[in-house]
């Protein structure tokens, strides 16, 4: 059976920390002692821990707190005056083997409150201290019969488990040996060698710390971790270790307690603690210093300076101070830029990136710092700052840093954006165009302060807005920074770029004649809220520029009516033209370099003759027609009547038919116009063979919804029954597309005399709803037979009748209509003379009186077409002369 060899009841070691202390403390208080208290009084001894009792005692003695055991077996026991213990290093015969042998047996059982085992420490004691006396006595055959015999067993067992670790362990001279070795600046091993190789010890570290962060471990002999810990700011340190271990139970030696004539008796040797100390070579130290920037501003304004703000800090040791002050870092910051994106992250730039500049910042500790702020923003993109520390410029510093440092490239914490500035520069579309048109502006936009950012790798979109004003007045606009208060925004549009091009806006119709300009913007707050900060300001360009405005030309109605159709050859024609739709100042306009002058002048070309009325169509050929003459007035509103003097004479020398052209070549402000050749209202004739009765009809080809309209017929022919008169008939509306139907007409005119060639009107009608008109003409004599009648849907029957448009601009006035000018008092010249000019004369006042019958014959009829019948008698000669 085993039995355990440690007290049943022993206390725990105590911790290592407190077993260093205590050990301090124990030695104190012994120098103490020895200097201010006289020796301990000697006491008697008194039975400790074992079997027997005074008579007869197997175990310990009990003297000065300590356990104690007999050493001589023949002497008396000690109960007289036992004087304190006294460390012996050598005693009677016994070998220094000897010696540490009941020193460690001693020291590890001796003050054990088992007597098993303080039974068995007894005579483990008197074998080898007095062995001579224990082996006569009978050994441990004989003294084992002092215990009980039940436990004599567990007594014999644990005096052998003594004997065999003392022969193991006991050390007559116990020692140990430490040493420190650094694999680098913080990492070392500690290593120690002890005699025993069992002892154990507490070791304390200086400037460093053991693998688990400790600086103080109980160890025995081996390789130890260790990580140096140097001194906040230390430029280098050293790092050291402690040994401490208990003597007890070790070394050559024990405690002699001595009472006079009696019995000596021993306890374990009361040897100082075993210490051992180590350094480490001086360990010159070096720090990192790194550096984390934040720009101080994320969007920088051109013109405005760039600043970063620095965090130092250091990833090895700290801040190292040489004699008290820091060592100073020279740290240097380049911004590279500009780029139109946000450049890609990288452990150094790319080839060739463009640096706008570098500053210089001298780091004296851990903690925040601003840049200089030395470098302005020339334009716009991105600029990223990139900061380093280059130990090779840190002067007779450098062997305090570690290694040189570098920021990355292209962080966006260290990337400041300088906004672009989008404009653009406009050309309208259509330079001369008419009211109702739909026009457009191009637009070449682009980043007038350096380059069109990007993000995601797309260009910022941008909104622009474009305004198209109408003019106040009739001359092109005046460029200024600003519209004039009373310019009318007539359309805004809206263009988005997706980066500098040419992009054509959506479409604004121009309601009214005059000059329209366009006015483009870009408004921050109008951009979705992302896109604002990449823009530098507002931007609107001029008022009034000539590339971005239109003409919107005045349509010109030019309405003509010549005054007889019939005209004899070499007799007069008259012709009244009314011309509306010019500005008020046309033709004073002299052109301002881009928008051209006035025309000055209209042109009035007489046609003829031809030898039927069917070649009066739309389509004539006008550039090989036959002219009779060609008459200018000025290109002005008013109305004008040709053919009154020598200088704008219409004289026919040749039968057949004429017509009048008006043509107006049209300019920068006013529309060309040209009249039809087919214009029933400008036509006359020249009286040849006999000419059969016919009518042409000419409706007004347009009108809106609730606007009068009418249709006119030309009476042709050299023989008008008497009596004969015109119907007109009106049907519809109908639909555009069907096919005309005229059964039930919804206008029928009054009966309208014919008397003789020439013109007439049907009246006006108006209609409630859009769609087509048909006109139907009828000629009767004067018993109501047809003469002559037009076909439903005929050419130039038809008018269009369709809804009014908002924005239509307005029909332009008509000029007031002044009496007809007098005929020339005259005839035309024939050149002949003698009888042969009497005759003529004679011929003449003929001719005259009759053309004054005829003339007032067909001022009558005038007279009563427009204001309606009246007897002949009720109307005087001057209301007939001034029609």
């Amino acid at each position: 059976m085993s039995t355990a060899l440690e007290p049943a009841q022993a206390a725990r070691p105590p911790g290592r920390a407190a077993s260093r202390y205590a050990a301090i403390l124990t030695i104190l208080l012994m120098l103490i002692s020895g200097l201010f208290f006289a020796p301990a009084p000697a006491q008697a001894a008194t039975l400790g821990v074992g079997y027997g009792n005074e008579n007869l005692w197997l175990g310990s003695f009990s003297s000065h707190g300590r356990q104690a055991y007999c050493m001589d077996l023949d002497a008396l026991p000690p109960w007289g005056n036992t004087q304190h213990p006294e460390l012996k290093t050598t005693l009677d015969s016994l070998s220094e083997n000897e010696l540490a042998r009941l020193n460690y047996v001693m020291g590890r059982w001796g003050e054990s409150n088992d007597p098993n085992i303080t039974a068995a420490v007894q005579m483990y004691v008197w074998d080898v201290a007095d062995h001579g006396t224990y082996a006569v006595r009978g050994g441990d055959a004989h003294f084992i019969t002092r215990v009980p015999a039940n436990v004599q067993g567990t007594v014999l067992a644990n005096l052998a488990a003594m004997r065999d670790a003392a022969a193991a362990n006991a050390t007559v001279n116990p020692s140990v040996q430490m040493s420190i070795t650094m694999d680098d600046q913080y990492r070392g091993q500690l290593t120690i060698s002890a005699n025993p190789g069992s002892l154990n010890g507490v070791v304390s570290l200086n400037n460093a710390t053991f693998a688990d962060g400790s600086t103080s471990a109980t160890l025995g002999a081996g390789i130890h971790q260790i990580v140096g810990t140097p001194p906040e700011g230390a430029p280098e340190y050293r790092v050291q270790a402690a040994f401490t271990a208990s003597h007890v139970g070790l070394g050559a030696g024990v405690d002699l307690f001595y009472t006079p004539g009696e019995q000596r008796i021993l306890a374990s040797a009361s040897f100082k603690p075993l210490l051992a100390t180590a350094q480490s070579p001086v360990i010159p130290l070096d720090f990192q210093p790194v550096i984390e920037t934040v720009v101080s501003s994320k969007f920088v304004q051109a013109g405005d300076v760039f600043t970063d703000k620095l965090a130092a800090s250091v990833t090895k040791h700290s801040w190292i101070k040489v004699n008290g002050s820091p060592v100073p870092v020279l740290a240097e910051g380049t911004l590279y830029g500009p780029f139109d994106a946000q450049p890609a992250e990288a452990n150094a730039p790319p080839e060739g990136a463009p640096v706008l500049g570098t500053e210089s910042l001298t780091l004296t500790h851990p903690g925040n710092y601003v840049s200089p702020g030395t470098l302005t923003a020339p334009e716009s993109g991105f600029y990223t700052w990139v900061w380093k520390i280059d130990k090779t410029k840190q002067g007779a510093n450098a062997k305090y840093l570690t290694d040189s440092f570098t920021d990355k490239f292209g962080r966006v914490t260290e990337t400041s954006v300088t906004p672009f500035q989008p404009e653009a520069v406009s050309q309208a579309n259509g330079k001369l165009v008419k009211p109702g048109d739909r026009v457009t502006d191009t637009i070449t936009v682009s980043s007038t302060n350096g380059a069109w950012l990007k993000h995601n790798g797309e260009p910022i979109p941008v909104l622009f807005e474009g305004t198209a004003y109408q003019v106040p007045g009739t001359l092109p606009p005046v460029q200024g920074a600003e519209a004039p208060a009373d310019a009318v925004p007539i359309g805004t549009v809206q263009v988005t770029a997706t980066g500098p091009g040419t992009y054509e806006s959506p479409e604004v119709v121009l309601p009214d004649a005059g000059f329209v300009t366009w006015v483009w913007q870009v408004k921050k707050a109008s951009q979705p809220e992302w896109v604002r900060p990449y823009i530098a300001a507002d931007w609107q360009d001029d008022y009034g520029i000539n590339i971005e405005s239109h003409s919107v030309r005045w349509p010109l109605t030019i309405t003509s009516e010549v005054r007889e159709y019939n005209v004899h050859q070499n007799g007069r024609a008259f012709d009244r033209i009314t011309v509306s739709g010019f500005p008020e100042n046309h033709p004073e306009f002299t052109g301002d370099g881009y928008w051209g002058p006035d025309e000055q002048e209209i042109e009035h070309t007489v046609y003829g003759p031809f030898q039927s009325d069917t070649e009066l169509t739309d389509d004539l050929d006008l550039s090989d027609a036959p002219v009779l003459t060609r008459i200018t007035t000025p290109a002005k509103n008013g109305v004008y009547d040709i053919g009154y003097t020598d200088q704008d004479r219409i004289q026919p020398t040749e039968a057949g038919f004429y017509v009048i052209v008006t043509r107006f070549a049209g300019d920068d402000r006013v529309q060309p116009f040209q009249s039809s050749p087919a214009d029933i209202w400008e036509r006359f004739f020249v009286p040849g063979p006999d000419q059969p009765v016919s009518v042409i009809t000419q409706a007004q080809e347009s009108a809106y919804v609730g606007d009068p309209f009418e249709d006119t017929a030309l009476v042709q022919g050299s023989e008008i029954p008497d009596g004969a008169y015109l119907v007109f008939r009106a049907y519809g509306p109908q639909p555009a597309g069907e096919a005309p139907a005229c059964e039930a007409p919804f206008f029928t005119s009054e009966k309208i005399p014919v008397t003789q060639a020439g013109h007439y009107r049907s009246g006006t009608t108006s209609v409630d709803r859009a769609g087509n008109v048909y006109w139907v003409e009828t000629l009767y004599d004067a018993k109501g037979k047809v003469i002559a009648e037009g076909k439903c849907g005929a050419p130039g029957e038809t008018t269009v009748v369709s809804e009014r448009p908002p924005g239509t601009p307005p029909t332009p006035p008509t000029p007031e209509q002044p009496p007809l000018p007098k005929p020339p008092s005259r005839l035309a010249e024939t050149g002949s003379d003698g009888w042969a000019g009497l005759l003529g004369g004679g011929i003449a006042l003929a001719l005259i009186a009759a053309g004054g019958t005829l003339w007032f014959g067909r001022r009558l009829a005038l007279y009563r077409e427009r204001n309606g019948y009246v007897r002949e008698e009720d109307a005087t000669i001057d209301d007939l002369m001034n029609e």
